[in-house]
């Protein structure tokens, strides 16, 4: 039975990507940051939930101890902020600690966390991490997110130098955009449901092969330009 890892799985599309894994079959471990709320999760039979605080080096730590000898076939970095009110983080006014915080859960925690189980991943294992479409440069033409999208395209970058690194483990590596998706984060105006937007996710997921590692892929198989 092969085994997934999924970040922020309490509520939205990590909640729906461990009802689907689990549904099909898979052993799923669904981490939530500790004290929060489980969520949909208290309704999944099946799954395993752990405390992870993906912002604290000491809680990554005591996960990693935690999986310490159970191979991993795929690990998704879910968990995610869009950081301070747009209103600070645009031209008119840039919350800079704020900004600092959407680094460490966005961009720096996918990496540590990667790092931090390198071992348990089997030869070919997979690593997902929501990223979105606005990472990309070069479709950036509306500005505003500053700390969002540069926490994103940070990740993306982190992504291409893991993919170099564990390269020798046959490990594949991707960047993901779920789409618009109706979540607490995607907000009332979006126009996928986040069954739809799973779904999407991991049919790209399961067709990704050692060509496609560090890929910035979107959830219909579109190829995002970096």
């Amino acid at each position: 039975m092969p085994l997934v890892v999924i970040t922020g799985a309490n509520r939205g599309i990590g909640l729906e990507l461990a009802r689907q894994y689990a549904a099909d079959g898979w052993q799923v471990v669904a981490t939530r940051r500790d004290g929060s709320n489980q969520g949909g999760l208290a309704d999944l039979a099946g799954v395993e939930v752990q405390p992870l605080a993906v912002n604290a080096a000491e809680s990554i730590a005591a996960f990693a101890a935690l999986m310490q000898g159970r191979a991993i076939d795929l690990l998704i970095h879910n968990a995610g902020t869009m950081g301070p009110d747009p209103t600070r983080q645009s031209k008119d006014g840039i919350d800079a600690a704020g900004w600092l915080e959407t680094m460490q859960v966005n961009a720096l925690a996918p990496i540590l966390l990667t790092l931090a189980l390198k071992d348990n991943l089997r030869p070919g294992a997979k690593v997902a991490t929501l990223s979105s479409q606005l990472a990309s440069l070069a479709e950036n033409v509306s500005g505003g997110l500053y700390a969002y999208r540069a926490s994103k395209a940070a990740v993306n970058m982190g992504i291409r130098s893991l993919a170099a690194d564990l390269a020798d483990q046959g490990i594949i590596l991707l960047a993901l955009h779920p789409g618009w998706v109706q979540t607490d984060m995607g907000g009332p105006k979006a126009p996928l449901p986040v069954g739809d937007s799973v779904a999407g996710l991991r049919r790209v997921i399961a067709a990704a092969g050692p060509t496609d590692t560090a890929s910035f892929i979107a959830f219909d198989g579109r190829r995002i330009p970096w």
